[in-house]
């Protein structure tokens, strides 16, 4: 159907050749042999030369930069190269970041450790190893080697409960577990400086370097009740 026919039928009919009018100008639009084909096969070729030589200069670099080729190099006497002046670089500041970490927590690569409490009454002395989330593993006190009602309460009790503790944590193998330890007073009773003359004397010779840190928990008021009157003798 050539153009003035189309014209010719279109003025004649116009409602009935407008759909047909938009198809047929549609179809003049399209090209009558594509090239998308081509475009797109070009676009592909550069696409993998271009991720070629970006793989391939960074398989270069990665090769060149790799710790153990600069370690080898190092190893061979060429301090010289530009990668072993980088690893050095990189394990200085490795080293100083370690450094500064160390300075601000000293523990940190550490196992916490397990805690040594040692209760000093004016009556009594009580003495409890525990491990380092709280679990007791061992306590005692005066009464349990021997010592009744106003006899708990004396340097010589604590003396002899501190050395029967110390011989105790290495006759039932804490030791092969205790990484460190930490020494937790609490009171002002005789059995402070007892057990400390333990832990200083030949009785605490296989735990005294295991201690990394010795601490106090005595209890301090602030307010509450009104305290008990001292008592005075005449």
């Amino acid at each position: 159907m050539n153009s003035f026919s189309m014209n010719t039928l279109a003025k004649a009919l116009p409602s009935v050749c407008r759909q047909s009018q938009s198809q047929a100008a549609s179809l003049r639009t399209i090209r009558p042999l594509s090239t998308s084909s081509n475009v797109l096969a070009s676009f592909r070729d550069r696409t993998r030369s271009m991720e070629s030589q970006i793989l391939n200069r960074d398989a270069e670099s990665s090769s060149e930069s790799s710790p153990l080729s600069a370690i080898t190099k190092m190893m061979q006497g060429d301090s010289s190269s530009s990668s072993a002046s980088r690893v050095r670089s990189d394990y200085a500041r490795l080293a100083e970041s370690l450094e500064a970490d160390m300075m601000k927590n000293p523990y940190a690569d550490r196992a916490p450790p397990h805690h040594l409490h040692v209760f000093c009454h004016k009556h009594n002395t009580m003495i409890t190893l525990t491990r380092p989330n709280g679990n007791p593993l061992m306590s005692l006190g005066c009464g349990n080697i021997g010592f009744r009602k106003a006899g708990r309460s004396g340097f010589d009790p604590a003396y002899q409960l501190s050395s029967h503790v110390m011989s105790q944590i290495s006759e039932r193998g804490y030791l092969m577990d205790i990484k460190r330890l930490e020494i937790v007073y609490r009171g002002f009773g005789k059995g402070r400086e007892a057990f400390t003359k333990v832990l200083l004397g030949n009785e605490g010779r296989n735990i005294r370097g295991l201690v990394s840190r010795v601490t106090d928990s005595t209890r301090v008021k602030f307010g509450g009740t009104r305290s008990r009157k001292v008592r005075r003798l005449g």
